[in-house]
């Protein structure tokens, strides 16, 4: 296979998954890593993706890209809402505590399916989109906490909203991430952000995260959580070797739509 050849196929991949690994490639093209590493140099130069460790991503994925809450709406919506439907059983038939539901569009999928239950839940949010997803449920008790609302999210953030969550012990959070990586953990583009979030995690008696595969990997500029310190992360497609490894290694269950 010729370079170009090679090229067009790893973009190809990239415009698929949003990221490439350069040993998976080097076993899929039968070549040596230094090839791929060659060639993964050659598409940085020209714009085509950005070079990680291990791999490349696509070239709009720095660590402080962050698409809008509308411009999220529209990608990979069937996998979110596979992924919603997978994670609301870890809730069972019977459930009757409470939840506490992160902002994003993949826990507002979750938001969806909970507002379709047959039996009452107890459920908190700072999402915008999440409560006006349960607001008209028969099927949930909802409160909101406030905050200043970051428009790209549509979430609370600031010292008054990481205060008022500090105080809650919700039995499971659903919780969304830009990004979940082997070394770096989870993490988000904005610092309030990853404020809320973090603290969300500690609150929690469960966490389990909702990420779809094209944020596994993924590092961006703040950390909010390590994987040990979450319980389960339901995704649409298995991690990468390396990955898996590790979520093994922190225990964590991975659950895949």
């Amino acid at each position: 296979m010729y370079a170009t050849e090679r090229h067009e196929l790893i973009e190809r991949l990239l415009a698929d998954t949003g990221r490439v690994s350069v040993v998976e490639l080097a076993r899929r093209f039968g070549v040596t890593t230094e090839t791929i590493r060659r060639d993964l140099a050659q598409l940085e130069s020209t714009g085509a993706l950005r070079r990680v460790h291990g791999g490349a991503v696509v070239s709009e994925r720095g660590s402080i890209v962050e698409p809008t809450l509308l411009e999220r709406l529209g990608r990979s919506g069937e996998a979110k809402a596979a992924i919603a439907a997978r994670a609301v059983t870890a809730l069972g038939e019977g459930f009757q505590g409470s939840i506490f539901l992160d902002a994003g569009t993949t826990t507002a999928a979750v938001a969806e399916r909970l507002s379709r239950r047959p039996t009452r839940v107890e459920t908190v949010t700072h999402a915008l989109a999440v409560a006006q997803a349960l607001s008209s449920s028969d099927a949930v008790d909802l409160t909101v906490i406030g905050g200043r609302i970051r428009g790209v999210t549509g979430a609370a953030v600031g010292a008054a909203t990481v205060q008022a969550i500090s105080g809650l012990r919700p039995d499971v959070a659903f919780v969304g991430t830009n990004g979940v990586s082997a070394e770096f953990g989870l993490s988000t583009p904005d610092p309030e952000e990853a404020a809320v979030k973090r603290q969300i995690v500690r609150s929690a008696r469960r966490a389990i995260v909702v990420a779809d595969g094209e944020k596994l990997g993924a590092e961006r500029l703040v950390g909010f959580a390590r994987l040990s310190d979450i319980d389960v992360l339901v995704t649409d497609v298995p991690p990468d070797p390396t990955l898996t490894a590790a979520l093994e290694d922190a225990d964590v269950d991975v659950w895949i739509a």
